[in-house]
């Protein structure tokens, strides 16, 4: 007991072990990770126009302690953090709310409409724009002279036939032709006639 009396002294006195206490005083016990997480989770919460216009609604725009913390977020635009970052489109909304405008302007349903159907509209056509951008697009090809061809034979002419000729094939009803011509029309017309006399 007395030696754990001697330990609790030991410890609230800072004469005894100055160096210790004043480096652990100020660390963090897990190294800045669970910071880290929770500012990566925040800004990428910023990708949602919806979340934005919570915060606008919520009035964390008018502290100006957040209006810092945004402005010290911008460090995730740095190579060595934007790595981490699944949701690119939070930092095109961070670096918009660094405007006061856009701030103000995302506390009306209008806007935050407009801003998701606007970013649906990219992501509809990402792949698209993406490729355009950053496919590299094939060199043409040098233009040889090209190879002299055989030119192809001419067509011969196309006989025109006169009215009077006889086409390979007669059709009923043509002047020659020894089939009568059928009126589809007028042989059901007789068939009811016929069906109603009898």
């Amino acid at each position: 007991m007395a030696s754990s009396i001697k330990d609790d002294d030991a410890a609230l006195d800072p004469s005894t072990e100055p160096s210790s206490a004043s480096k652990n005083k100020y660390k963090d016990p897990d190294d800045g990770k669970r910071r880290f997480l929770l500012e990566l989770e925040f800004v990428q919460c910023l990708a949602n126009p919806t979340y934005i216009h919570y915060l606008a609604q919520n009035r964390y725009f008018e502290d100006e302690a957040f209006i810092g913390y945004l402005k010290y977020l911008q460090y995730w635009q740095r190579p060595e953090y934007i790595k981490f970052i699944m949701y690119p489109h939070c930092l095109f909304f961070l670096e918009l709310l660094q405007n006061a405008n856009f701030r103000n302007a995302m506390a009306h349903p209008g806007n935050k409409e407009l801003a998701h159907r606007q970013q649906y509209f990219f992501w509809k056509n990402y792949r698209n724009n993406r490729l355009k951008h950053i496919l590299p697009r094939p060199l043409p090809e040098p233009a040889a002279p090209p190879a002299p061809a055989a030119l192809p034979a001419p067509l011969p002419p196309i006989p025109v036939a006169s009215p009077q000729a006889s086409l390979p094939m007669q059709f009923a009803g043509q002047p020659g032709s020894s089939f009568p011509k059928v009126d589809m029309r007028n042989s059901m017309a007789d068939r009811r006639k016929r069906k109603k006399e009898a």
